[in-house]
């Protein structure tokens, strides 16, 4: 079987194992990272200028590097979108919500001279990495799980990524749980598991209990209620905080749920998560493997792995669109 033979660092328990984090190593990737750039998003950007600005800092890294638009394969790119993969347009961008019904592939290959432009959902990336470079490697069927500001699933059939018809396959963090309740989504609906369990919703449930006259110290860690974060939970819940143990452990039932439904639909026994919330560690991932197992009552093998590529999957993932 492909999945025998797991590598050094991995431990094992009844059902699966959780890989070593610290083990980040580029195997088998023999292309090399010439250069990068990082810049923050604006979300207050409309399409255009977003992408205007994106152009502009592509240009930047050619020139930098001195080459040519006829040396360039292509330029790769992952979105946080839901986007129409054969057309290249974006349909809406949940936590971008000024960039959506924008033909982005084509506005860009005008702004960059003809140059060929492949642009994908940011969670597909990851997937593409992970599987051909990552913790999915010896896996044929592999879901690549986002856990950070959203959550959303890349899924790998048969060594190949699998987009649907019209090209989101995996926005499954959308899924509706308690359709109606709760707190409103960037989807626009209310009661998805995103809206229970992401980091960017997460904090809105404690900012609401914060509002209703309940204490915490992650007012006191932050400043505000307004400035709260992930990493604020993270301090309280190490600090005994019982509104941050409620926040960890919403998340957990909530995030169980969604893998346990994505197994039995899929019936993939491979999970890689990546993303923000992979620093929560032992205070979050034993707890939801606790849960999946309870929910799930067999003995065969389901792998919790955590990403191997660190923050350069998007990079690698990227460039996997232009090989795949």
């Amino acid at each position: 079987m492909a999945e025998r033979g797991i590598r050094n660092g991995t431990v094992h328990n009844r059902r699966g194992c959780w890989r070593d984090e610290n083990c980040v190593r580029f195997i088998r990737w023999r292309a090399k990272l010439g250069g990068s750039k990082k810049v923050p998003s604006d979300p207050e950007l409309e399409a255009g200028p977003f992408f205007d600005a994106l152009a502009k800092d592509i240009w930047a890294l050619i020139q930098e590097h001195n080459l040519k638009a006829e040396q360039m394969r292509g330029i790769g790119i992952g979105m946080p979108s839901y986007i129409l993969f054969e057309e290249g347009k974006i349909i809406k961008t949940t936590n971008l919500t000024k960039i959506h019904d924008f033909p982005a592939r084509e506005y860009l290959m005008k702004q960059l001279n003809g140059m060929r432009v492949i642009l994908d959902n940011d969670t597909h990336v990851a997937a593409l990495a992970e599987h051909k470079k990552g913790a999915g490697r010896g896996f044929q069927h592999m879901v690549y799980c986002a856990v950070s500001t959203g959550i959303a699933s890349g899924i790998i059939i048969n060594n190949q990524l699998f987009r649907g018809r019209y090209g989101w396959a995996g926005e499954t963090g959308h899924m509706l749980i308690t359709p109606g309740k709760g707190i409103e989504c960037g989807c626009r609906n209310k009661g998805c598991f995103m809206s229970y369990c992401s980091g960017s919703m997460i904090v809105k449930h404690i900012r609401n209990r914060i509002a209703a006259g309940e204490q915490t110290l992650m007012t006191e860690l932050a400043g505000s209620p307004e400035q709260i974060t992930a990493v604020h939970i993270q301090q309280a819940f190490d600090r005994g905080d019982s509104m941050a143990k409620w926040a960890v452990e919403q998340m957990a039932q909530y995030l169980a749920v969604w893998l346990y439904n994505l197994y039995q639909v899929l019936n993939i026994n491979c999970f890689v998560f990546g993303g923000g919330l992979v620093h929560f560690g032992d205070r979050l991932f034993p707890r939801i493997r606790e849960l999946f197992d309870q929910y799930n009552g067999n003995d065969l093998p389901v792998y919790f792995k955590f990403a191997e590529l660190g923050d350069n999957f998007g990079i690698i993932g990227a460039a996997e669109l232009l090989f795949s």
